[in-house]
């Protein structure tokens, strides 16, 4: 590849990752300040969560709102509809003078969010296919993977100078910089003779036929509860570790940036392996991997081992993610060409409706540790099973 078109390559990750990132960036850069904004608007902790419930809700149903139109309609306008409402919606948030304004704000602001993500994976399909399109996806992950790492950590540094309003007024600005990244950088890769046609009902229509492609929605799925996995260890790490294991906030912060790292390198290397052995092979391989990791893991919370035995299963079964992520995702999307927006959609839809739900089961039981291994292992088990009964018996 000539170095101008490596050049090009990296930045169009650097925006689509950007835009892929508006997710979690959107989730965790407000979570240092839940306390603060809970006591601002006068109202409870549980009624403060419901704006990050809100929010996450929003990330997964609005990718069914954005994928389709963007089938039928080309992808730049409504990638830039998506982030002018994420610009209207962060500006609310803002403002909200109670928590019932902030929770309706969170929820449009996680559908605005949702644009981004599900157009990035759908401009990708449209400029690459095969192992190129498994190696951008790597790329996307390399810079949307750092995102969960780094917000919580910039938003409790950004407190300091601002408040939780200040920290939706930075999200704003975020809008308007990608606004005008997109605008300036991307251009349309749809063309209209590629584009879906009808109204509402045709765009449903591509929706429901990929839910009757069996290898599609197995490889959806297999993604789907292994990033259900990723959610139930995010959302249960922090009271494990710091509660449990007595970790102040800056060693947990390493902990998590630990697993992080392992994540985007795992991503990275499984893309080279990728052109050798095939990515349905490393989604096997992957697979073996968490299945191992995340026994080990429930053993050593069971018999309540000391950290490191806890936390050396941990760091694969967070690992293993990717490697299965990237190279599930794009044999999905690699099945798709004219409906790559409603399939981009329906893998967005997957991986955080299952993830809202793993996280409150995380919660169960009298042992934190135990309840964290139990749900990721229950995840990873349930992604095999879909990956054996829906791909493999279907290939």
């Amino acid at each position: 590849m000539s170095a101008h078109l490596q050049e090009k390559r990296l930045g169009y990750a650097l925006v689509l990752g950007s835009l892929a990132a508006l997710g979690p960036l959107c989730t965790d850069l407000y979570l240092p300040a839940l306390p603060e904004m809970a006591g601002d608007l006068n109202t409870s902790t549980a009624s403060a969560q419901l704006s990050l419930t809100a929010g996450l809700l929003g990330l997964g149903f609005g990718q069914l709102l954005f994928g389709p139109l963007s089938d039928r309609y080309g992808r730049m306008r409504p990638l830039l509809w998506s982030l002018a409402l994420l610009l209207a919606t962060s500006v609310w948030c803002a403002v909200a003078q109670d928590i019932n304004q902030l929770i309706v704000a969170r929820l449009l602001q996680g559908i605005a969010g949702a644009g981004g993500a599900v157009l990035s994976r759908a401009i990708a399909r449209d400029l690459y296919n095969g192992h190129e399109l498994t190696r951008f996806f790597a790329l996307l992950m390399l810079v949307n993977g750092l995102a969960p790492i780094v917000a919580p950590v910039l938003g409790g540094a950004m407190l300091n100078w601002i408040n939780w309003r200040g920290i939706f007024a930075v999200l704003a600005f975020v809008a308007i910089l990608l606004f005008s990244f997109s605008s300036l950088k991307l251009h349309e890769t749809l063309l209209p003779e590629r584009r879906s046609q009808g109204g509402i009902f045709s765009m449903l229509g591509s929706v429901f036929s990929l839910l009757k492609h069996r290898p599609f929605m197995g490889l959806c799925l297999t993604q789907g509860f292994v990033m259900a996995g990723m959610f139930a260890y995010i959302g249960a790490s922090p009271f494990v570790l710091q509660q449990i294991y007595h970790l102040s906030p800056q060693m947990f912060s390493l902990c998590f940036a630990i697993n992080g790292i392992g994540l985007v390198i795992s991503a990275q290397v499984s893309t080279r392996l990728s052109r050798r052995f095939g990515e349905m092979a490393l989604v096997k391989a992957g697979l073996v991997i968490a299945a191992v990791a995340s026994v080990a893991l429930v053993i050593a919370a069971s018999l309540n081992a000391p950290l490191v035995t806890l936390l050396v299963p941990l760091f694969f079964s967070v690992m293993v993610i990717g490697i299965i992520g990237p190279n599930a995702g794009s044999l999905a999307m690699q099945s798709q060409g004219k409906n790559a927006g409603s399939a981009s959609a329906l893998l967005g839809v997957c991986m955080f409706a299952l993830g809202a739900i793993a996280v409150p089961v995380t919660g169960f039981g009298s042992m934190p540790a135990l309840s964290m291994g139990l749900t990721i292992l229950g995840c990873y088990a349930i992604a095999i099973l879909m990956f054996v009964t829906l791909v493999r018996k279907n290939a």
